[in-house]
């Protein structure tokens, strides 16, 4: 299978948490890989990360300094597995 960008949309994901060392944008769209998409920090102290991601529902979390998070800006979530909760996103097409 060839992998496509049609219809994808560049999405910004931030975390703002003063005194974070490192934290990591994990989810179902990088298979929950704890080293695919480290956040970057800008200038004003928030972190971010911007991700290619086709239209549909997401599942994700932030690792911060070794600790899952789900995103303090986002009130959408789910239970997980793990008897906690993901944070959800749904992108809309084009």
């Amino acid at each position: 299978m060839t992998k496509t960008t049609k219809g994808r949309r560049r999405i910004t994901f931030t975390f703002e948490e003063v005194g974070a060392g490192q934290v990591i944008l994990t989810g179902d769209f990088n298979q929950w890989d704890i080293q695919k998409h480290p956040m970057q920090k800008k200038p004003d102290g928030m972190l971010e990360k911007i991700v290619m991601l086709p239209p549909g529902r997401f599942e994700y979390k932030f690792k911060v300094d070794g600790q899952w998070r789900c995103d303090p800006a986002n009130y959408n979530r789910c239970k997980n597995a793990f008897g906690t909760q993901n944070s959800v996103i749904v992108i809309e097409p084009k």
